[in-house]
C-alpha cells in the first residue's frame, strides 16, 4: 500500500494512493482507518510530510563511500543524531537557504516509519514494527554542523531542512533499493541500500535499546557519496526504487 498525507479544506488528511488519485481515509494510518468515497487527483493536492513524528532519529556516516569522501573512518557502531520535527516539509515545498554564502548540502536517504510503541527489540523482530518507507533529504548546513564541538543537531534542524515524502510505502524490502539524488536533473548521488554499513533491522534494534520508539517516529538511514551544495533556483530530487520521487525547489 501507498499512503499520502495532504491538505484538504484546511485540515490534514490521509489518503490511499491508487493510480493517479488519493482515496481519502477516515481515521489514522497508525491505527483504525477506512476508505471514504472522496477522491483527489495527486496532481491537485498539497502534499504534507507523510507523518508527524515525536522524533527524527538520523544516522551519520552509514555508507563507507560517504565516510571516505569526508576523510573519516567507517564507524564501528551507528552514529546517532536527532533532527527537529520542526524542520519537516513535504513534497513540493521549498527548501529555504539561510544565506547565499554558507555551504548547504543535500543528502538523499531512505527513511523508515515506525508503527508501534517499541523498546528493546531484536534485529530479527524489528521489521515487524515498521509501517513503511519513504524518501528523505537530510539537508545540512555545514558551517553550523562543523562548529566547535560538532553541532550536528543544529546544522541539520533548521526550518525546511527535512523534506520527507511523497508517500509511505508499506510493501518494499529495504535491503536492496536503488537510491539517487538529482539536482536540476543531473545525478549527484547514486547507490543501493545494500551498501549500508548498518542495515535497517540492526538500526531499529540499536535505537530501541533503552529508548522507546513511538508510532510515527522516523529513522533516516544515512547518505551515500556525492553530497554537494544547493543554491537558489535549484530543484533537488530524491528518488528511491519502489517508493517514488521527493522533489523540492530551493529558494
Amino acid at each position: 500500500m501507498r499512503f499520502v498525507r495532504f491538505l484538504s479544506e484546511g485540515k490534514a488528511r490521509y489518503g490511499l494512493v491508487e493510480g493517479d488519485e488519493a482515496i481519502e481515509l477516515r481515521g489514522d494510518i497508525l491505527g483504525w482507518h477506512q476508505r471514504t468515497r472522496a477522491r483527489r487527483k495527486l496532481s491537485e493536492i498539497r502534499f504534507l510530510p507523510p507523518c508527524c513524528p515525536s522524533k527524527i532519529m538520523a544516522i551519520g556516516l552509514n555508507y563507507a563511500d560517504h565516510a571516505a569522501e569526508g576523510s573519516r573512518p567507517v564507524p564501528k557502531q551507528p552514529i546517532l543524531f536527532l533532527k527537529s520535527p520542526g524542520a519537516l516539509i513535504g513534497h513540493g515545498d521549498s527548501i529555504v537557504l539561510t544565506d547565499q554564502v554558507s555551504r548547504i548540502d543535500h543528502e538523499a536517504e531512505l527513511a523508515v516509519i515506525i508503527k508501534d510503541c517499541i523498546k528493546n527489540v531484536t534485529p530479527e523482530e524489528a521489521l515487524e514494527h515498521v509501517l513503511g518507507y519513504t524518501c528523505c533529504n537530510d539537508v545540512s548546513h555545514r558551517p553550523f554542523q562543523r562548529a566547535e564541538g560538532g553541532q550536528w543537531c543544529r546544522g541539520k534542524s533548521l526550518d525546511t531542512f527535512c523534506p520527507l515524502g511523497p508517500y509511505i510505502v508499506t510493501d518494499v524490502d529495504p535491503r536492496d533499493l536503488k537510491i539517487e539524488c538529482r539536482v536540476n536533473g543531473q545525478i549527484r548521488q547514486s547507490s543501493r541500500t545494500s551498501k549500508l554499513v548498518f542495515d535497517v533491522p540492526y538500526l531499529i534494534s540499536f535505537l530501541s535499546q533503552g529508548m522507546t520508539l513511538f508510532p510515527g517516529d522516523v529513522l533516516t538511514t544515512g547518505t551515500t557519496a556525492g553530497v554537494s551544495p544547493l543554491k537558489t533556483g535549484d530543484v533537488v530530487e530524491v528518488i528511491i526504487e519502489g517508493i517514488g520521487t521527493l522533489r523540492n525547489p530551493v529558494e
